[in-house]
């Protein structure tokens, strides 16, 4: 892996856009040198926090070519978070995050170093991506560069590029930012790193963005859809992939009125981000779905007995690809064979279409069943944003005697004349009267994270009942 230094220092073109890449490069080196020199039998486990994009890239590729595990985390979790992460990693080395809180941080003995015993080192590094699940409680997909690298060739193969350019406006530490700093540096595209939170009060870069891609959740998309300049501003790029959580139809048709070129895609950390995305020009033309089946990835549909379903049958999803992560960390892989297509089952229900387009339906585990009627989250949902009325929205079944399981709806009420029986009336004409919620439940704030995924444990815990968490994310 020492051959990505090499790499990174033949980069003649300032490919870093906003930074300086020689210092990139110097400080990749730096760490490496000192990796290197410290380095004993054992690979030290390294946590990675730098808060300053420049340095967590370039400290990610120096422990890459030092061969080091190296765990991406985010410097703003809570102290609770924090204790989750120390005390399952047990780390060696720690960048970014200040060392007199990690070392106060309950009974993580970080002040006695321990040897990566979980996992035996090959080849090729292991890194460590955060990925919360719907329980909120942080875990760490094991990917290799080389599952990273199947997925970006993949993508470049569906988009038919030599070079990617991205303009990254999610977090670093996150698959779904990672992944543009993959695509960009290894095809010897450009990458523009920037806080979402500037480009919503100003977009004064000069950048020719037609041949751009960037990457969005939908409520950083329904934000920049407020503003009459972040939507022309959008509007420029060759691409805006849309993923991380379940889009609402009146925001996709929106963002279609304006002509922006949105992508929505499906994937999850533990398939190196997108297995399936629709390409901006069927969105444009008003198709509806998660799109084709990218090549590094073959989808098929199953029942409950594991059958294969056929085109237009609604089952659990079954994604094969050598782009999946080798599991959990912690996770003994000493006797992993040399890489093989594998699969996964996540907790997601979809059907494929006539032309083999991916539709997804909602999360298994999400399902409701009321009165004997199956009922998924995510339409009822995206009905209740249309009417306006709401700012956010989530849905749960809670225990009920009478319907099993109750239609409960936890709101943000979009001001304070709102009221639920308003709601309840104009859905009338779009759900059926199963699926009209029977509880709601208006909040301050739901419990989303930078990706929109919501935290159901939390909001279970809101209308007093337990949480069984079972989903893969």
């Amino acid at each position: 892996m020492e051959r990505l230094l090499n790499y990174l220092k033949n980069q003649r073109n300032n490919w870093l856009i906003g930074g300086d890449s020689q210092q990139f490069y110097e400080i990749a080196a730096e760490l490496y040198l000192e990796l290197i020199q410290q380095q004993q039998a054992t690979p030290p486990k390294i946590i990675l926090a730098e808060r300053e994009p420049v340095r967590f890239l370039a400290s990610l590729l120096a422990a890459c070519a030092a061969n080091c595990p190296v765990f991406l985390c985010n410097y703003d979790w809570a102290k609770q978070e924090w204790q989750q992460v120390f005390d399952l990693v047990q780390p060696d080395i720690i960048w970014g995050l200040d060392c007199n809180f990690a070392y106060h941080l309950g009974d993580s003995q970080l002040d006695k170093p321990t040897s990566f015993t979980a996992i035996t080192c090959l080849s090729c590094p292991y890194i460590m991506i955060p990925t919360g699940g719907s329980s909120g409680k942080i875990k760490f997909a094991i990917h290799t560069w080389e599952t990273l690298m199947v997925s970006v060739r993949g993508f470049k193969e569906y988009f038919e590029l030599d070079q990617v350019n991205s303009f990254c406006v999610l977090p670093l530490y996150h698959v779904s930012g990672l992944m543009q700093f993959m695509r960009s540096f290894t095809s010897g595209g450009k990458l523009a790193v920037v806080p979402f939170s500037e480009i919503e009060f100003t977009q004064a870069w000069n950048i020719d963005l037609s041949n751009f891609f960037t990457s969005l959740v939908p409520t950083q998309l329904q934000r920049l859809l407020e503003n009459s300049s972040s939507i022309q501003w959008l509007s420029q790029f060759q691409t805006v992939l849309l993923g991380g959580a379940p889009a609402w139809s009146t925001l996709l048709e929106k963002a279609r009125e304006y002509k922006i070129k949105v992508a929505p895609t499906y994937g999850m950390t533990e398939t190196a981000s997108q297995i399936a995305t629709l390409k901006s020009d069927d969105f444009i033309n008003g198709v509806i779905s998660a799109g084709q089946i990218l090549p590094h990835a073959k989808v098929k549909i199953i029942n409950e007995q594991g059958e294969t379903l056929k085109s237009n049958q609604i089952g659990s999803i079954v994604i094969e690809t050598q782009s999946l992560a080798l599991g959990y960390y912690p996770l003994d892989i000493s006797s992993f064979p040399t890489p093989t297509p594998l699969t996964i089952q996540p907790d997601d229900l979809g059907f494929l279409d006539s032309k083999g387009y991916l539709n997804i339906i909602g999360r298994g585990s999400d399902k409701i069943i009321t009165g004997g009627e199956n009922v998924y989250p995510a339409e009822i949902e995206a009905a209740i944003k249309e009417t306006g009325m709401v700012i956010d929205v989530c849905v749960i079944g809670v225990p009920d005697r009478y319907w099993g399981q109750a239609v409960t709806a936890i709101y943000i009420p979009k001001n304070s004349h709102v009221c639920d029986l308003d709601m309840k009336n104009l859905l009338k004409d779009k759900l059926s009267k199963f699926k009209i919620p029977k509880t709601w439940i208006p909040v301050d704030s739901l419990p989303r994270n930078s990706q929109g995924k919501i935290n159901r444990q939390y909001l279970y815990s809101i209308v007093g009942v337990s949480f069984i968490n079972s989903a893969v994310e």
